[in-house]
């Protein structure tokens, strides 16, 4: 029952914290160096490729800030990454949670959506941990879920909608 009451304040506390300047500017930046380093895998294995715009932006903004922005980002962030206080290690929890975010993916496609077969790439899977890496260094960063959830379902929406990512998950 304690443990329960530690996770249910950690996403509290991680869904009602905003960053500080410093910490906004901060986040812009590991954003561009995340974005470009998955930029440079994606662009040059042929993950992404530029397309015309997808149909459906409206309906596919709010599914991606729903189900993979917020959906993931509250069990590989907010519960499962510790708050610096509460732990001498963090990056060892920023390494399982990662691992754990890149995990998921293969397993949704062996699993529930077998039909996005582009979730066992090896690009796909590196750009995933990249994100990942960004993501968990954000809410560690900020003590906010938020910064990651922009940047998660900021690269989410441009993928899938100009960079060939609808088409990828058949």
């Amino acid at each position: 029952m304690a443990q329960l009451s530690v996770v249910q304040r950690r996403l509290v506390a991680v869904l009602t914290t905003l960053p500080d300047a410093a910490g906004w500017r901060w986040c812009a930046l590991a954003s561009v160096i995340c974005g470009a380093a998955m930029a440079a895998i994606g662009f040059s294995t042929g993950l992404y490729r530029l397309t015309e715009t997808a149909p459906g932006l409206p309906l596919r903004l709010l599914t991606v800030w729903i189900v993979p922005a917020l959906g993931e980002e509250i069990p590989f962030r907010g519960l499962l990454l510790p708050g610096r206080d509460e732990t001498r290690r963090p990056w060892l929890w920023v390494a399982v949670s990662t691992a754990l975010y890149v995990a998921w993916h293969p397993f949704e496609t062996l699993t529930f959506l077998p039909h996005a077969t582009t979730f066992l790439r090896w690009d796909f899977l590196l750009c995933t941990a990249i994100l990942g890496l960004a993501c968990a260094l954000m809410r560690l960063r900020t003590g906010s879920l938020w910064p990651a959830v922009l940047l998660h379902g900021g690269f989410v929406v441009l993928w899938q909608t100009w960079l060939g990512g609808v088409s990828a998950l058949g």
